[in-house]
């Protein structure tokens, strides 16, 4: 079932949040409404601001806050693609030229602050000292992942537990917090927050395990970026951790040395040796590990179309191929 067809019941409040965040990001300074346009423009799926929206109707109902919180997590993951694109050297994201290479480095990492600083006031709109806290200390856990990420390019002996450890606080955290404040604008207490929080934390951890699957193994037209890109970067991710673990010594030197020197050109060594170890398969099976936690964590919610809907998404965004 397609992502459209999934979220249909979902429609009129995804466009109140678009509403929301065309108004928001406006400026009387004409690059800003550019590179704004550009990102937010280029067919992201959203499934932040969606978690959040679908973690609300679950739980009770979903409200004008719900589209204003909706869109300040936007605003965030916005304000990090910006950045990280810069930081990356990156090229192309969803099958369009990224905001650096149209405008300049420059420019997309000030844009990227505006909306950082854009999001904030909106928080302050809200006045929840409880969600300034939540999404304070979650922009902060995720530069703390991107620099921890940083610090590991090129190290070919980085460890599953050290590559949890980075996707938790890079991606899982943003996640975490859209579920979370589904439950804080509620005035949840006790379990149901903790509960909101591990599913949140679980779709993060599925959608950047998918992610590093898709590095590997999409369409480059489908995933709309570059095949190999990690692998170009110097990054190691939990398919080639898992193909250095399965694989004969001649096959882990080969990706260690790869990771090491940033040799794309190995790039169909290494998906040879993926399939070889099955360590594709193996990495799919840990996404699917996060999907049987999050039906057990919502198992006691009211069998709503806003839980059936969690579910499908959590499903597809394993099986996503974009």
């Amino acid at each position: 079932m397609s992502l459209e067809k999934i979220l249909k019941p979902l429609t009129e409040d995804i466009e109140c949040v678009n509403q929301v965040i065309r108004q928001s990001l406006h400026s009387d300074v004409a690059l800003i409404n550019q590179i704004s346009s550009h990102i937010i423009n280029s067919g992201g799926k959203r499934m932040r601001p969606i978690l959040h929206l679908l973690s609300a109707g679950m739980i009770g109902e979903i409200n004008e806050k719900n589209h204003h919180l909706a869109a300040i997590i936007e605003f965030i993951h916005t304000a990090t693609l910006l950045h990280d694109d810069v930081v990356d050297q990156s090229t192309k994201r969803r099958n369009i030229k990224t905001a650096n290479t149209v405008f300049g480095n420059s420019a997309s990492v000030l844009v990227g602050d505006f909306i950082y600083s854009r999001s904030f006031q909106m928080m302050v709109q809200i006045n929840n000292m409880k969600i300034m806290n939540i999404l304070a200390d979650t922009t902060n856990a995720i530069s703390e992942g991107e620099i921890m990420q940083l610090l590991n390019i090129n190290n070919a002996d980085m460890d599953e537990k050290n590559y949890f450890r980075v996707i938790k606080q890079k991606t899982a955290k943003l996640f975490e917090a859209s579920s979370l404040l589904s439950g804080v604008i509620n005035n949840e207490k006790g379990a149901r927050l903790r509960n909101l929080s591990k599913l949140g934390e679980c779709f993060g951890m599925i959608f950047q395990i998918t992610d590093d699957i898709l590095d590997y193994s999409g369409n480059e037209t489908e995933i709309g970026k570059n095949i190999g890109d990690d692998l170009a970067e110097g990054k190691i991710t939990l398919p080639l951790i898992y193909a250095i673990k399965k694989g004969s010594k001649t096959q882990s030197n080969l990706i260690k040395n790869s990771i090491k020197m940033n040799k794309i050109n190995e790039l169909p060594n290494i998906i040879a040796i993926l399939e070889e170890t099955k360590a594709i398969e193996l990495v799919r099976a840990r996404a699917k590990d996060y999907l049987l936690t999050i039906e057990e964590t919502i198992s006691e919610e009211k069998p709503t179309i806003y839980k059936k809907m969690l579910l499908q998404i959590a499903e597809f965004a394993i099986n996503r191929k974009s």
